[in-house]
């Protein structure tokens, strides 16, 4: 069956040390557990995209390695086209060694391996599936050169592009705004984009306003607990957050990317998606973990429900 979401980005084995502390500089210090938990942001939009009804192909590159292996079959388990995800011989995979201590403080390094191998040939080697998709998700966890051609293309589709600017530590090239039906920065990504700090919803308003001048169609800044603030050339409008007792919140901002686009790609109106997209990404707090967290369709339509 033909993909109607296609993810092009990362997928990252995540290696959670767990310890009553950070350790020192120099220091060996004893742990409490150790768990590899499939991670990556474009792998985890993917999945979210897939539970929540989505059908998906993800376009990605892994290394040569045990790990490699893993984080493709996380992704066939959730019947999620791998075709292209490539494998890049004599390579890591994208790893991210996190150590967690006993106040959910962390310390996190991120080896790019396969991810960084992604190039924009890989993604042209996948332009069928670009073809025959509704909506094409981005991240920033792959070379900037493979994200542009990604925008563009998907854009020369006439596809509904949308870019997650996810870790964004720069303004983006001023070439991709108008690609963009939809931008979906957190806080401090917004605040990196455009050098407005983003402490409030009026400062949010301020920094989605800037992002449409420079040329994204659509502007959604996630909020966490305070929600998502959807801003377009009509207005803006504040969505508040499901009220849930969160437990972690890996992959929350994941989860409301992966569920917007299956909302969309089934039809859902964008107001529609973005009530779909919290209720899916306040579940995933609830639970621990990145993928392991991701509710499911099911889930979703139970919380409705009640």
């Amino acid at each position: 069956m033909q993909a109607n979401v296609v993810v092009v980005g990362s997928l990252n084995m995540d290696l959670v040390a767990r310890a009553e502390r950070l350790p020192r500089p120099g220091e060996t210090l004893a742990g409490d557990s150790f768990a590899t938990v499939p991670g990556g942001k474009g792998a985890n939009q993917a999945v979210a995209a897939a539970r929540l009804g989505a059908s998906v192909a993800m376009v990605g590159c892994v290394g040569s390695d045990a790990y490699g292996e893993q984080l493709r079959q996380a992704l066939l388990v959730e019947r999620i086209d791998c075709q292209a995800v490539s494998t890049a011989q004599g390579a890591s995979s994208g790893l991210a060694m996190i150590v967690v201590d006993a106040n959910s403080q962390n310390a996190i390094v991120i080896i790019p391996g396969g991810n960084g191998l992604l190039t924009p040939a890989s993604v042209q080697a996948a332009d069928a599936l670009l073809q025959g998709s509704e909506v094409v998700i981005a991240q920033l966890e792959v070379p900037s050169a493979t994200v542009g051609h990604t925008l563009q293309r998907a854009r020369e589709l006439g596809k509904t592009v949308i870019l997650n600017p996810a870790p964004a530590a720069q303004p983006l090239p001023s070439e991709w705004y108008p690609h963009l039906d939809y931008l979906i920065p957190n806080e401090s990504e917004a605040q990196a984009l455009t050098g407005i700090a983003v402490f409030s919803l009026d400062t949010a308003r301020l920094a989605a306003e800037r992002l449409l001048e420079l040329g994204a169609r659509r502007v959604m800044i996630t909020l966490g607990g305070e929600g998502v603030l959807y801003v377009d050339a009509q207005g803006s409008e504040h969505f508040a957050a499901p009220r849930v007792q969160p437990v972690d919140t890996t992959a929350a901002g994941d989860t409301f990317v992966g569920a917007f686009a299956a909302g969309l790609a089934s039809g859902k109106s964008p107001r529609e998606a973005i009530l779909f997209g919290q209720i899916a990404a306040a579940l995933s707090v609830t639970r621990a973990g990145a993928q392991p967290s991701i509710p499911t369709l099911a889930d979703v339509q139970g919380f409705i429900a009640a």
